[in-house]
């Protein structure tokens, strides 16, 4: 099958299956940057009790989750799957809790939530982010811009994270010479900065594949890259890392926010 045929098959397949109301395409064949190598994503919305042997029943070969499987909350889990030679993940997305995130996105309100692969977890848009940069195949979806109170929020909760992953990092670890977990201290604040910064600037992501260079804070790799397990050059490391964070985060904010902040972070204007 070429590329038409073999996501018309899998949509078709997957529209069908009871409970499913909309099927979408995401990751970066819905965004354009894939290669010839990435896999597919796609995404089952379904309303009530969908029943993950259904997906089990059409034979494709691969692993298929139960609901909540990959750790519950908004990313419920789903599939990996080989279909037609190619490598296929299946989504679940209950739309109750997609219309609810919806809404209380539009409020400014979000959650943080670990989940396997991610750094820095995932807020509780993300499955915002996905009806506004995934592709629909089958059914209707919302398609939502970016709420201005969710912007005026979000960069600030995760600046917060960051900023505490740092200060602890440096107390607890620095200045003991532990640099492993320096390091999972700066990589996972990085992370945050990142999503203080794409958040800022009204930019949906959907994972952290590219969230460091979207955020412009690929120099984190020198400091890295730079670590020895010695206090003092552990503490200047987080130093470091505090300098860089600063100047994206400054621009974001204070150039791409349709708010500036009070002296505190606060909204002002």
């Amino acid at each position: 099958m070429n590329d038409q045929m073999f996501l018309d098959h899998v949509a078709d397949r997957l529209a069908a299956l009871p409970a499913v109301q909309a099927v979408t395409l995401g990751g970066s064949r819905a965004q354009g940057t894939h290669t010839p190598e990435s896999d597919w994503d796609f995404a089952l919305y379904y309303r009530g009790g969908f029943d993950p042997a259904d997906l089990r029943a059409v034979g494709w070969e691969g692993e298929v989750s139960e609901i909540g499987g990959w750790g519950g909350g908004v990313f419920n889990g789903g599939a990996w799957l080989r279909i037609d030679g190619r490598g296929v993940d299946v989504h679940y997305r209950d739309l109750d809790v997609v219309e609810h995130e919806l809404a209380e996105a539009e409020q400014g309100r979000f959650r943080w939530e670990p989940l396997m692969f991610h750094l820095a977890g995932i807020p509780s848009y993300l499955v915002v982010a996905e009806l506004a940069v995934n592709r629909v195949l089958r059914g209707t979806l919302p398609r939502p811009g970016y709420p201005e109170r969710l912007r005026a929020a979000a960069p600030r909760a995760w600046r917060d994270r960051a900023a505490m992953t740092l200060q602890y990092a440096r107390a607890a670890y620095a200045v003991r010479g532990q640099l492993a977990e320096v390091a999972g201290a700066l990589a996972t604040a990085a992370m945050c900065s990142a999503h203080a910064v794409v958040a800022a600037r009204g930019e949906w992501v959907t994972n952290e594949k590219r969230l460091l260079s979207l955020a412009g804070l690929r120099g984190i790799d020198t400091i890295m890259a730079g670590l020895r397990p010695d206090p003092e050059a552990l503490t200047r490391a987080v130093d470091d890392a505090e300098a860089l964070f600063e100047a994206p985060w400054f621009e974001a904010t204070y150039f791409e926010a349709p708010w500036r902040p009070g002296p505190g972070g606060e909204r002002r204007g």
